[in-house]
């Protein structure tokens, strides 16, 4: 997804002078065809994520569409109060992109495992937070997130679903897309985990099982239409992300429909738990380690 984004943010920023792109020290290789390119539409800040975004925030007051890039936690996180401060109290174009969303990078220990920072951005007043969970939904993000007023967290994985688009279908900010419909249960999921979703989903129809998939890329602006329908037309909602439970798309999902009184008949969120992840491995290992592959989804969409 990330290769295909920036390809995507590239073609973008030919056609308009106000995108500009700052990394903090990393991304050649996938930032070499921009740097080269467009060099009066890019810097690299060094190792400074926080002076990243304090610089984003400031060329952003001056017109420009700023995109800030790197991985992890490390534009989010450890940037927070700045683009608190800085980028959302001013309402500023800025555009954080964290690349390796999840357990995209499992073999380098939590410190780089981003699974809290879609309840921390989620928490911003204004913030649009977007977790695209195929190649489609990555090249269309560039597009909606340049046209979108104010700060957007951008949650780039690893991991993809490939492309599950349909002729003619376009993006639209905070639109969910329902992939399969079914009355049984609904699989609402978020990112690139939208992969195992899929798997899942392909397991339980064989069996008979209806089951509505639905892909949210946005977390925030949540689509509580698209919600409110599969709550109140299916027996079960079971929200799927790479992010610990609390805060994040299970727990929009349910503030929306206890507040609305659309509650379905059966809910569950799956997620990481209230602990920090101590097992190293590929993104697929800890996806089974942790319970969120194809085959924990599709066991608990039985149950």
């Amino acid at each position: 997804m990330r290769d295909i984004f920036i390809d995507q943010l590239l073609a973008l920023a030919h056609k308009d002078s106000r995108i500009f792109l700052i990394t903090a020290d990393l991304g050649f290789g996938v930032l070499n065809k921009y740097m080269e390119q467009l060099p009066r539409q890019f810097l690299n800040v060094g190792v400074a994520e926080q002076n990243m975004t304090g610089i984003a925030t400031g060329l952003a007051m001056e017109g420009r569409i700023v995109f800030t890039y790197s991985l992890g936690n490390f534009p989010s996180l450890r940037c927070f109060e700045q683009i608190r401060n800085d980028a959302c109290y001013h309402d500023a174009n800025v555009k954080v992109i964290t690349v390796g969303g999840g357990l995209s990078y499992g073999a380098l220990g939590m410190s780089h495992h981003a699974t809290e920072d879609i309840a921390v951005m989620r928490a911003l007043p204004g913030v649009t937070v977007i977790a695209p969970g195929c190649d489609w939904e990555a090249a269309q993000t560039a597009q909606c997130a340049a046209d979108t007023p104010g700060v957007c967290y951008l949650r780039l994985d690893k991991s993809t679903a490939g492309d599950t688009s349909r002729s003619g279908e376009s993006m639209s900010r905070g639109k969910a897309r329902v992939l399969s419909e079914g009355s049984d249960i609904a699989i609402l999921s978020t990112g690139g985990i939208l992969k195992c979703a899929i798997e899942a989903t392909k397991r339980l129809q064989a069996e008979g099982i209806g089951v509505r998939l639905i892909s949210m890329p946005f977390v925030k602006p949540l689509d509580v239409s698209t919600v409110q329908e599969a709550a109140m037309g299916t027996r079960a909602l079971l929200t799927v992300e790479e992010h610990s439970v609390i805060g994040g798309l299970g727990g929009a999902v349910a503030e929306y429909c206890l507040e609305e009184g659309c509650r379905p008949q059966r809910f569950k969120r799956m997620g990481l738990l209230d602990a920090f992840p101590t097992i190293v491995g590929s993104q697929d290992y800890l996806r089974q380690y942790y319970g969120l592959d194809a085959q924990a989804i599709y066991e608990a969409a039985k149950k």
